[in-house]
């Protein structure tokens, strides 16, 4: 496992931040870490990048322990904090320069320096001083220090707050990239870029995981999978397409056509269209509208 946490607690006094949580992540994985403000999931990064220390319970990266191990832990995780703390008054190549440094890269700092920059679109402002940076440049640069040392686990803690459009789909694609041979844990209240890059969500509520899926296993178990909308050329019974393998529920949808509920609509539609081909029925329009993560999360965190 890149990542194993096993009933950790954090106690902050008598308040459980997070209490008695377990998950894992394998390498090569992008799993989306989603939860409410105060759910638990910065007090959970923190930990699992050596910031925090766990009151009970155990956490290890690439097999070692961020309580026994801390030093060693940090050395595999790169990790973006929601506040992304900078430097202002240093340059952009300074302070990667100087993160550089603090990894100890020697002969590779030069290098792993230029390739961050172009890697993270800073090219045209690396000269400039950070604070005169927008939110978005800025986290950029936090992107790319969190990169520097070429980890194995990169921790990201709203990672594309304050991207533009484009600047949102380039980071984007950054992400999806790097989950190829690293573990990427993410945490955003942006459900579509988990739709879009996550293969895996965790969902935490009051200190507890209430989630631990993928999103089309997350629909099934909350009967939320969506529908199709259909109509054909020929009359046919409700009957019918209830017998369709994988439908959930059938009904009248605006009077002229019908509305079919499933857990995984694509298979069911591939079922519908071979329901049409054998019986000899003309679909005349077909819809799909699957559930969203976000009608999934409010309906479970609610």
């Amino acid at each position: 496992m890149s990542i194993e946490v096993v009933q950790l607690t954090k106690l902050y006094g008598e308040q459980k931040a997070i209490d008695n949580i377990s998950f894992s992540l394998q390498k090569g994985e992008i799993a989306g870490f989603l939860g409410p403000n105060g759910a638990g999931k910065s007090t959970t990064m923190k930990i699992l990048s050596g910031y925090l220390p766990p009151s009970h319970g155990s956490a290890k990266v690439d097999g070692l322990d961020v309580a026994a191990q801390s030093m060693e832990v940090r050395k595999r995780v790169g990790y973006l904090p929601e506040s992304n703390p900078l430097y202002y008054d240093m340059y952009v190549k300074e302070f990667l320069g100087f993160i550089a440094d603090m990894h100890q890269l020697g002969s590779r700092k030069k290098q792993r320096i230029d390739e961050m920059i172009g890697m993270t679109g800073l090219g045209a402002e690396q000269h400039k001083k950070i604070g005169a940076l927008s939110k978005g440049y800025k986290q950029r640069v936090g992107l790319a220090q969190a990169l520097m040392h070429d980890p194995s686990v990169l921790i990201l803690d709203e990672p594309t707050s304050g991207l533009d459009p484009n600047q949102l789909a380039e980071i984007r694609n950054l992400i999806k990239s790097l989950g190829q041979n690293k573990t990427v844990m993410l945490s955003t209240h942006i459900m579509q870029e988990v739709e879009a890059l996550c293969g895996k969500v965790i969902i935490i509520n009051k200190g507890h995981i209430i989630a631990d899926d993928n999103i089309n296993n997350l629909r099934n178990r909350q009967n939320k999978g969506g529908y199709l909308v259909v109509s054909f050329g020929d009359p046919v019974k409700r009957e019918e397409l209830m017998a369709i393998d994988g439908v959930s529920d059938v009904a009248v949808f605006q009077g002229q056509g019908w509305q079919i509920f499933a857990g995984d609509i694509d298979s069911v539609k591939k079922n519908l269209m071979q329901f049409a081909l054998i019986n000899n029925r003309n679909i005349l329009s077909l819809q799909s509208n699957s559930t969203s993560l976000e009608d999934i999360f409010r309906d479970i965190t609610k």
